[in-house]
């Protein structure tokens, strides 16, 4: 199943959300998934901080991959159902990490917890992310 998780993750992802706003990748488990993803002008407001959206795609980003790792992607898919976040703390440069827990994994649904901080550890955002599974279409 690792290899189908990484297939998915390295699949094509030109013209995706998750490649525009250059989210990576840095801790993959069942239990803790962690992204990074650059804070500038391709994830900025209009008065130069980061944008809550981009915080909120992170954290289903990071929720998604989470619950994909724990389910059978031959048979099931994940998808974000609903998404709160609490933006704690203005950024305006460098870096954001989101590390997700789980609080909650079922057959049809899983709840993420995900905290995104900056360099020095500040907390920056607050989510909770809950993803639905869904079985593929036969």
């Amino acid at each position: 199943m690792k290899e189908q998780i990484d297939k998915m993750l390295q699949a094509d992802t030109e013209n995706t959300l998750v490649n525009s706003l250059g989210i990576t990748y840095e801790e993959l488990s069942a239990d803790r998934v962690v992204c990074k993803m650059p804070v500038g002008p391709k994830t900025w407001q209009p008065y130069g901080l980061l944008h809550g959206g981009a915080s909120v795609a992170l954290a289903e980003t990071a929720a998604s991959v989470g619950s994909a790792i724990n389910i059978n992607p031959e048979t099931h898919f994940a998808v974000g159902l609903e998404i709160n976040a609490n933006h704690v703390r203005g950024k305006r440069d460098g870096v954001v990490t989101a590390t997700a827990t789980p609080f909650h994994k079922g057959r049809t649904t899983m709840v993420w917890d995900i905290k995104i901080t900056d360099e020095e550890d500040s907390l920056i955002c607050i989510s909770r992310c809950t993803v639905a599974i869904v079985p593929h279409k036969k």
